[in-house]
């Protein structure tokens, strides 16, 4: 007897939108469908929470092929292939060439050589770097900002290997130093032709860096890093067609370097808009569509790197990779988590090493092209970042480009606008840094002095400056600098005592000391809970015993009106706070309460000020 074949979800009748809309409609009791549930993100363009088939009616690319223009799904055609790449400082040349042959053998299969600017390279230098190594065999990228030094590197490749598909890399960036230094070297900048002409012969050696990571370390959002990064690409294109070079070779020439960040659909997403707004750009030059790929590394940003509780570091480096590799990033630095405050270690380096390798060997996201291709979510993403993109960089070309909109001050006004958003919601706690402004380590102290530096917004404005350049920082910095001001006094100092005095309701007063314990450990504060006390005078009397700096009482608002003012009298000099934000606050702040602390409080101002009164 043959088996009767069913088709499961036949049971399942189709639920159309309307029917989820009234659904939902339903289940939000009258609140805003708006307010409640649809993510207005910090790039401009609304974020529905749910999507459907339909919703991708409007995206026109979905017919394509991994490997074709234009290229939204990536450049290669069956795979999903990166080169882990991992940055060595060179100091010596020598160390540096050991150092690089002992990676290759961990892992690594791309090599990143930085080196200072000011730094002469001669051909025998070059001989010197390389070494042993077989450049033919991996990806190599020169950190140098130096055209003599190109020429040397591409004769190096030139004698020693037949192979004219080599995988290199220099960072000659005329429009990277305008952006950090603000100066524009106009003898980088004409001699980018040359130099494009002179290594024609060798397809894939890129003279030329697009850093956009420059702009997310300065606070920018995704749309901004990738709008400005494809006026950077126009303004080169544009330079070096009018003087005669071809579109193809000078499309070539040029490397796309992407910060990735914490935001991890949206990443993945970017990447994917940036190949298609490439494509299309690239395309508008007259290069042949199946040439219009582009080559992306990409890095993680220094934006959301912490000082305190630095191995939740390796938890953001590891999820902004995946989002690279999701996205098709031909090539991955992954970040030591302790690079931003010292010389990163042999361990932290291999942590990073192998956080890719996990992701390749056995996790494989190299086995399948796109991946994250036909995700409702995904794709609209994809398409609403590329949409936002293509208006801002359309706004910088009526404004006569990336020079003359940097020189104007757009670009650093745009930047410093976002920024000043982000701190606002890190401040607020409207955007989390754990270990940070949320859920800090109350026993971690920092043992050892650190430079100020690392606290502050980073300039490199240099004398020839023609314009103000952008500023790269970390948004956890304030309240870093804040905690170590704690530290510091702390070393030969009483460390300031935050007391819980609860009382009250057993709920209400455990939630609100957890959350004044996480607010004043923030600011490196010790903190203490009390046991739970049936009247005001015990837990005073326990607050004063242990010695506390700031007593915060924690219980409900209706019983607040009748034990805050108690408790505060009998606690005479000691800074008094209420947890919460009570309808009886009127009332209280008449009697001479006036500090409380909740969800709305700005975080950082008001533990600048609690620090002010404790620490002189």
């Amino acid at each position: 007897m043959a088996e009767k074949k069913t088709k499961f979800f036949d049971e399942f009748p189709p639920v159309s939108t309307e029917a989820w809309q009234n659904k939902i409609t339903a289940d939000l009791k009258g609140a805003d469908f708006e307010k409640k549930l649809v993510w207005r993100t910090n790039e401009g363009f609304n974020v529905q929470p749910y999507y459907r088939q339909e919703d991708l009616e409007r995206v026109k690319y979905l017919d394509t092929l991994p490997g074709n223009y234009p290229f939204v799904r990536g450049s290669k055609t069956n795979n999903n292939n990166w080169f882990i790449r991992q940055d060595i400082k060179v100091a010596s040349l020598e160390d540096a060439n050991k150092k690089a042959l002992e990676i290759l053998n961990k892992g690594v299969n791309s090599l990143g050589f930085i080196l200072d600017d000011g730094t002469k390279l001669t051909p025998r230098d070059i001989t010197v770097l390389f070494k042993d190594i077989r450049l033919d065999s991996i990806d190599t990228a020169l950190v140098y900002n130096n055209i003599d030094a190109a020429i040397i590197f591409a004769n190096y490749i030139s004698e020693n290997y037949k192979n004219s598909n080599i995988s290199a890399s220099v960072n000659i960036n005329p429009l990277d130093t305008l952006t950090l230094k603000g100066y524009l070297s106009n003898t980088d900048l004409n001699g980018l032709k040359p130099l494009m002409e002179k290594t024609a012969a060798l397809k894939k050696f890129r003279t030329t860096a697009i850093t956009g990571k420059n702009f997310r370390d300065a606070g920018s959002n995704i749309v901004q890093e990738l709008a400005f990064s494809l006026a950077m690409g126009a303004e080169y294109l544009t330079k070096l067609t009018d003087e005669g070079l071809d579109a193809l070779t000078a499309a070539s020439k040029l490397k796309f370097n992407m910060g990735v960040g914490t935001n991890y659909f949206m990443e993945i997403a970017k990447l994917r808009a940036l190949r298609l707004l490439w494509a299309k750009l690239t395309e508008a030059y007259g290069v042949d569509i199946s040439k219009c790929n582009m080559f992306i590394h990409s890095e993680n940003t220094i934006w959301n790197k912490t000082f305190y509780d630095p191995y939740v570091n390796m938890l953001r480096t590891q999820t902004e990779a995946m989002s690279a590799v999701l996205g098709g990033t031909d090539s991955l630095t992954v970040m030591p988590f302790n690079a931003i405050f010292e010389e990163s270690t042999p361990f932290a380096e291999r942590i990073a090493r192998n956080q890719q390798i996990l992701l390749k060997e056995e996790s494989h996201f190299d086995k399948i092209a796109d991946p994250a291709a036909g995700s409702y979510y995904i794709e609209n993403l994809t398409d609403s970042i590329a949409e936002e993109t293509w208006k801002l960089f359309l706004e910088i070309q009526d404004k006569g480009g990336y020079i003359e909109a940097f020189k104007s001050g757009f670009i650093q006004q745009s930047i410093e606008e976002t920024a000043g958003k982000m701190d606002q919601a890190i401040a607020t706690r409207r955007e989390n840094l754990l270990g940070t402004n949320q859920f800090p380590n109350f026993s971690e102290y920092a043992e050892r002095e650190f430079s100020a530096e690392i606290f502050c917004k980073k300039s490199l404005k240099c004398d020839q400056a023609i314009a103000e350049p952008v500023k790269t920082y970390r948004g956890a910095q304030a309240f870093e600098k804040l905690r170590y001001k704690t530290d510091l006094f702390s070393k030969d100092n009483k460390r300031p005592l935050t007391f819980m005095l609860t009382i009250g309701k057993l709920n209400m007063r455990k939630a609100r000391a957890q959350f004044a314990a996480n607010f004043f450990a923030i600011a490196g504060f010790d903190v203490k809970e009390g046991k739970g006390y049936e009247t005001i005078e015990e837990g005073v009397a326990d607050a004063k015993k242990a010695g506390a700096d700031i007593v915060v009482i924690c219980s409900s608002d209706d019983e607040y009106a009748a034990i805050a003012p108690a408790a505060k009298e009998l606690l005479n000099d000691k800074i008094f706070v209420v947890a919460g934000n009570p309808s009886c606050k009127p009332d209280l702040e008449a009697k001479g309460i006036n500090n409380f602390i909740h969800v709305r409080s700005n975080l950082l101002e008001e533990l600048k000020a609690y620090q002010k009164q404790l620490i002189k």
